[in-house]
């Protein structure tokens, strides 16, 4: 019940990240890809500090001590941001969120069979790389 639970969690965040796209694509036609880009992540600051500041935690010392790496999560955020407001109103939001989760998935799949990052390793077999040919197709299909 509990995997089930996440399960409904993660399709709930992905069809926030839908919204997402939906709103920086208009978002960065009128007033600038990189403004856009910038507005939504200090939105998302104010609202992780807020949620900081309520939790009485801070983890800012912890950063300076942690290897780089760990770290590179905000440009990859900021890549995935770019992406969003660039291809959004040239291909729209379907065709833009397939094409995302076609790479998502495809690195998803190389990290797993290969432990990239210190991920356990999980074995690609062939009902993984039939999905990853319908994610394919369904890209091909939608766009």
């Amino acid at each position: 019940m509990k995997q089930l639970a996440m399960l409904i969690f993660v399709v709930m965040g992905g069809m926030a990240l839908a919204l997402e796209a939906a709103i920086l694509g208009p978002l960065g036609e009128r007033i600038g890809k990189l403004s856009a880009s910038l507005s939504i992540f200090l939105i998302g600051i104010l609202v992780f500090s807020i949620a900081m500041v309520i939790q009485r935690r801070s983890y800012i010392l912890k950063l300076a001590k942690l290897p780089p790496w760990l770290l590179s999560g905000g440009l990859v955020g900021f890549a995935y941001t770019i992406v969003l407001v660039v291809a959004t109103p040239l291909v729209g939001v379907g065709a833009t969120m397939v094409g995302i989760l076609c790479g998502q998935i495809t690195a998803s799949l190389a990290i797993d069979h290969f432990g990239i990052l210190g991920t356990k390793k999980r074995k690609v077999d062939s009902y993984r790389i039939i999905a990853l040919g319908l994610i394919l197709a369904a890209l091909g299909l939608i766009y």
